[in-house]
């Protein structure tokens, strides 16, 4: 992979991580139609996630602060019971991630067909929050746990996290403001800790001069370059997309989105039926 094409998947990172339309699927749209074909593609998929949730502490440094704050004080106010319902919709993505991390990493690789059904879906669930009602509620432990189903299911790649927990959240009555930080900030652990378990196995198999299995005989493998500009491309679009996505949310703008990823999610099935 390219310098070039490792920053053009990073801005398509960036800009989908936050935006309802799945980044996963639109990185191995991007690989399909630039013909890249990596040997560890979720390691650049890691990293550049880890680039969004940086951009993410960004934008949301002083509600983080104020969290921790909180919970200095050790008792059970506010910011104790927002870690406690975060660390709630952890546990669905994390049981995946340590008991089908190899399955999980399979879907990563060239498989176009279902991430056009998987944005189909990640539309239809966009365009059900239209119809909802607006309501006032806020984040309880049930939200939290059933919000977190939902960023578990995002693994598959055309499910988009930010879509399918902002739009559960609507759909269970949270209100929109709400609904989008709390689907931004729930996403900071599991990413920052995926991000530093495969940077931890990346560092061992290059120590030790082996390389990952090899997906097909023309994979190629991610170079510490193009590693570090995907990084920074990701991030700066990252910051540019989710002060952007916070305002739709609040402005009940996500129907567009649905569209859109029933388009590209057709489009998809179509390219990959008749290639």
């Amino acid at each position: 992979m390219s310098i070039v094409e490792a920053i053009i998947l990073g801005i398509i990172q960036g800009l989908t991580e936050f935006l309802p339309v799945s980044s996963s699927g639109h990185i191995e749209l991007g690989k399909a139609i630039l013909g890249i074909k990596m040997q560890d593609p979720l390691l650049f998929s890691v990293v550049v996630h880890g680039a969004t949730a940086l951009s993410t502490i960004v934008v949301f440094w002083k509600t983080i602060v104020d969290l921790f704050k909180g919970v200095l004080e050790f008792k059970w106010n506010y910011a104790t019971r927002y870690l406690f319902y975060i660390i709630l919709s952890m546990i669905p993505v994390g049981i995946v991630g340590v008991f089908f991390e190899d399955k999980v990493e399979q879907f990563f690789e060239g498989q176009i067909l279902l991430v056009g059904f998987m944005l189909i879906i990640t539309g239809i669930l966009l365009y059900l929050t239209e119809k909802a009602k607006e309501r006032t509620g806020e984040i309880t432990a049930k939200e939290a746990i059933i919000i977190g189903l939902a960023q578990a299911i995002a693994i598959l790649p055309g499910i988009s996290r930010s879509g399918s927990t902002i739009a559960t959240a609507l759909l269970l009555g949270v209100n929109r403001a709400e609904a989008a930080r709390f689907s931004f900030l729930m996403v900071l652990p599991p990413i920052l800790g995926a991000t530093l378990l495969k940077a931890k196995k990346y560092y061992e198999l290059s120590q030790g001069g082996i390389q990952d299995a090899v997906t097909s005989a023309d994979a190629a493998p991610v170079s510490a370059a193009a590693l570090i500009v995907g990084f920074i491309a990701a991030f700066v679009s990252g910051l540019l997309a989710c002060n952007w996505m916070i305002r739709l949310v609040k402005n009940a703008k996500l129907q567009y989105f649905a569209y859109y990823c029933f388009v590209v999610g057709t489009i998809a099935i179509g390219y990959k039926l008749f290639q």
